[in-house]
């Protein structure tokens, strides 16, 4: 259930195509397969087993199985970090690999898996393994007839469901507090890219997991996604991707009352005053953008300049584009920019491009597709002007290198102008002023600031977003709140 694959940079490696279940790899209950595409090539890699029904109630058997089992439930805080570690440890052994998979699997460059997405990981793992031990309850004052004390309980069989644009860091940003506070996983991967999270897998048997502790399923999200969360078997939900399927997701969990975490979509606003070093401001905006092929939930696609400064923005905006967002092979180290993940996501990004020039905006740079001997899901890095607020292109998610570049005349405008949106994920002001910088910093309708930066998160502070842009935080002492239950423990003296 495994085959031999290759990277252009040379790397080799056995990759699983099973459903990892109870730690072991097995076949879908129907057989069915997802053929996972190369979107430098366009030429199919190898094809996953995909979940059905069946096997997602399998896997949430094994969950349950295991959640109670005294392998995994006797275990201490310090035993759990322990194999915590070691997963940590053997993803950044095997870093190389992850990220030769994500580069031919997803389109990202070797150089931003490697060197960012791999260690984030293994940093966000060891992070929830130190606090593993440290969950500590309370002693409440009852009067001399009773003790009373609480502790912090696991909820049980998490489901887990991540998206395609990051998945080594998900994973870790997932499994981190759910195991640090003693849950069993079940967690699918997105059917776009499933290839590194099956990597994974291995690792995670290597590491001495106990059978059924975490699962990783294969599968489309009407499918085994949508089995998955309504699972009467599953105690939790933890979702990060698209807004509308957050929804559902909330829609499907209601019915048993689970409990729901959701990081959905952005339209982070970056605002740059006239007092703002402007190199730094173009710099930030165009790395918040562009990374990534621009598919980041809280990347900064709406720009909005002053116009003291618009024009000179604009045109270093320009250059920055033409110097650094190099396209190409991810495996290149001139790359910046590799393709989109999928057909489906190309031909969505150029549809908005399309709509944009329909709606009157003007395509300042960019806005074509940019395919490399015929093949290829690349499209230009992008940048409107003569933004409306009504257009497509400033008010929805577009997922892709594409910036609207907006003129403001005055503070109050420009915070205006940010917050009129149904997103509240993340936002940035540029300024040399501190007394301006707190100002905005605390008008933001959103839930990470960056000042004199874009979104550069950090593991050891909450990520989440306020009005459509998601329920509750993962990172950080928030990121363990959904992960266990308060329970209260009195003691009766009088006996």
């Amino acid at each position: 259930m495994e085959v031999m694959l290759k990277a252009p940079n040379g790397t080799k490696w056995s990759q699983p195509l099973g459903l990892f279940i109870n730690n072991k790899f097995v076949n879908s209950s129907e057989g069915k397969t997802i053929p996972t595409i190369n979107p430098t090539t366009e030429e199919e890699i190898c094809a996953p087993q995909a979940a059905t029904a069946a096997d997602i109630d399998t896997a949430v058997q094994a969950a349950r199985t295991a959640f109670k089992h005294p392998s995994w439930a006797n275990l201490t805080g310090r035993e759990r970090a322990v194999l915590m570690h070691k997963l940590a440890n053997l993803i950044s052994q095997h870093g190389d690999v992850l990220a030769a998979i994500d580069a031919i699997d997803n389109g990202k460059t070797f150089a931003t898996a490697k060197h960012f997405e791999v260690p984030w990981a293994v940093e966000v793992l060891r992070y929830y393994a130190g606090w593993a031990d440290k969950m500590y309850g309370q002693t409440a004052d009852c009067g001399p007839d009773r003790v009373a004390y609480t502790v912090k309980a696991p909820v049980g069989v998490v489901a887990q469901i991540i998206p395609w644009n990051m998945n080594i860091g998900f994973v870790g940003m997932k499994l981190g507090p759910a195991i640090a506070c003693g849950n069993a996983v079940v967690l699918k991967a997105s059917e776009a890219c499933p290839l590194s999270v099956l990597y994974i897998a291995k690792l995670v048997k290597e590491a001495g997991f106990p059978p059924g502790v975490v699962n990783f399923v294969n599968g489309y999200g009407g499918d085994a996604g949508a089995a998955l969360v309504s699972h009467p078997g599953v105690d939790k939900v933890s979702f990060t991707g698209s807004t509308e399927t957050g929804k559902a997701i909330m829609r499907l969990a209601a019915a048993t009352l689970k409990g729901v975490t959701l990081e959905t979509g952005g339209k982070t606003p970056a605002i740059v005053f006239e007092d703002a070093d402007l190199d730094n401001a173009v710099m930030w905006t165009h790395r918040g953008v562009m990374a990534y092929s621009g598919q980041m939930c809280f990347a900064n696609s709406r720009v909005l300049v002053q116009e003291g400064v618009y024009d000179a923005f604009l045109a270093k905006f320009k250059e920055q584009v033409s110097q650094v967002s190099v396209l190409g092979d991810p495996f290149e180290k001139t790359t910046f920019q590799g393709p989109q993940v999928s057909r489906v996501q190309y031909e969505k990004i150029l549809g908005y491009i399309r709509g944009a020039r329909e709606e009157g905006a003007t395509v300042f740079m960019g806005g074509e597709p940019a395919a490399f001997d015929g093949k290829g899901f690349f499209v230009q890095p992008t940048v409107f002007t003569d933004v409306k607020p009504g257009m497509k292109i400033y008010r929805e998610e577009i997922f892709g290198p594409c910036v609207a570049v907006v003129p403001f005349k005055t503070e109050e405008d420009a915070l205006e102008m940010a917050n009129d949106t149904a997103y509240g994920l993340s936002s940035c002001v540029f300024t040399s002023s501190i007394a301006r910088a707190h100002r905005v910093a605390n008008g933001f309708e959103a839930g990470q600031v960056y000042i004199n930066s874009s979104s550069t998160p950090d593991i050891r502070l909450p990520f989440g977003g306020t009005k459509q842009s998601g329920i509750g935080a993962e990172n950080g002492e928030a990121g363990l709140l959904p992960y266990y239950y308060t329970k209260s423990i009195y003691i009766n003296l009088k006996v």
